[in-house]
């Protein structure tokens, strides 16, 4: 038995039957709908089998009823052939909003040509999908990126062009940070994830000066960066560092018990003696960490390890955000208990944050003013750059969970009110619409 299991090599695995019928069954099902692979390292390290469907990690990285709605359940259990099986599950799919948020809008054409493996997101940052980083050592059950990991979804981001991403970086010298993303950049192998970092060494490409990968492996499979395999990436990875470049591991931790291991602590302590940072971020997810408690743990064992705390995001509105999002009213206020309770030095995250097709929308604060109550929101990031920084106002909506969802005031923040695609011109933006 390998080390990463797929839903099949689970059910023929000694780990099934910890599960009960029910729950063996369901899981049958739901993975029919929701990608699904969990290693062997959460299997045994992380998740507590003794209360298993209450445990955070067990809900992390496997499906529940709860993740369809009643009629999506009923219409996945109904099908008699495998053509109506195949159907419903495409159809469900279909409705889960599969690419929140102008996704397919971040590609930018180049040359006259839709580079489908990048997005340009904001002015100084390139998202790169390199095409045998998208999946994972195990899938997290919020991920927002689901539908590039299953069969029946159109529009996935990927690709094995490195010169096509030279090129476009050499045309873009406002560009100073590539973030390799996914899937997870380091399920790859180190000769394919070097294959698109050498580029870099280029000296047409000296004003991209920051290297991210966005990971989940610390988490999931810690062992990726040890031994003879570890040693060989990270001291290829510290070669940047010696060039004058900044490496930032983006690390996914969604629960402080993912910090907990003797592996991932020396994981940690390996990527750090190599000169490389390692910024922490996660999702604030119903049923697994929405708790003040746990995040001001989590981030206290963060920078006790030497890792810089970054964001906590809203969740997005994909997937079972049905099950799993939570009120951004009731998020600033988790938010902001955690922040109370930790020293200055955790306090370099930023949130909750919401990561809209205009750009990273914070929730700033609360208000009341003339009897009315108003969320204080502004831009951390924005694909109009003027938008940054600049506070604008919504209406007090206590069961909203996304910006849409919301009201905005009037602001000379949003004078633009047709929609545009970004399409590689900056000046081409996508705008929200505020309701007078």
């Amino acid at each position: 038995m390998g080390e990463i299991l797929n839903i099949k090599q689970f059910l023929r695995s000694p780990y099934q039957e910890r599960l009960s019928p029910q729950h063996r069954e369901e899981l049958i099902q739901l993975t029919k709908v929701f990608p699904f692979k969990v290693s062997r390292y959460v299997l045994d390290e992380l998740i507590d089998w003794t209360h298993y469907d209450d445990d955070p990690i067990y809900r992390l990285v496997f499906p529940r009823r709860e993740m369809l709605r009643p009629e999506h359940w009923a219409l996945l259990i109904s099908a008699k052939t495998v053509q109506e099986e195949k159907a419903a599950v495409f159809d469900i799919r279909k409705a889960l909003n599969p690419h929140p948020d102008g996704q397919l809008h971040n590609v930018p054409v180049f040359e006259g040509q839709s580079l489908k493996g990048i997005q340009h997101k904001y002015r100084e940052t390139v998202l790169f999908f390199p095409k045998q980083g998208q999946t994972c050592h195990s899938f997290c059950t919020y991920c927002f990126r689901w539908a590039q990991f299953v069969n029946t979804a159109a529009g996935k981001f990927k690709s094995n062009d490195r010169e096509q991403l030279a090129a476009y970086l050499k045309a873009h010298p406002e560009v100073t940070d590539l973030l390799l993303t996914g899937g997870d950049p380091l399920f790859m192998s180190n000769e394919w994830l070097l294959h698109y970092l050498e580029i870099l060494k280029n000296p047409e490409l000296d004003h991209v000066q920051h290297i991210r990968i966005g990971t989940k492996a610390l988490a999931y499979f810690p062992k990726r960066f040890l031994g003879q395999e570890g040693e060989a990436l990270l001291s290829r990875l510290a070669d940047f560092i010696q060039t004058g470049k900044h490496v930032t591991v983006m690390a996914h931790f969604s629960h402080p018990r993912e910090l907990s291991t003797a592996t991932v602590q020396q994981a940690i302590a390996a990527i750090r003696a190599h000169g490389i940072e390692i910024r922490t971020q996660a999702p604030l997810i119903r049923g697994i960490n929405d708790d003040a408690l746990l995040w001001a743990e989590m981030w206290k064992k963060q920078v006790r390890l030497g890792l810089v705390p970054y964001y906590m995001f809203v969740e997005r509105d994909t997937g079972a955000h049905h099950y799993f999002s939570v009120p951004l009213a009731r998020a600033y206020r988790i938010f902001t208990e955690a922040y109370s309770r930790v020293s200055g030095l955790c306090k370099t995250v930023r949130g909750p944050s919401m990561s809209h097709s205009t750009g990273k929308v914070l929730i700033d604060g609360i208000l009341e003013w003339d009897g009315e109550t108003f969320f204080l929101l502004k831009y951390l990031q924005a694909r109009n750059p003027e938008w940054v920084n600049r506070p604008f106002l919504a209406r007090f909506d206590a069961r909203a969970t996304w910006l849409d969802e919301l009201e905005l005031l009037p602001s000379p923040l949003f004078q633009k009110r047709e929609a545009t695609r970004h399409h590689g011109d900056f000046e081409a933006l996508p705008s929200i619409v505020c309701s007078n």
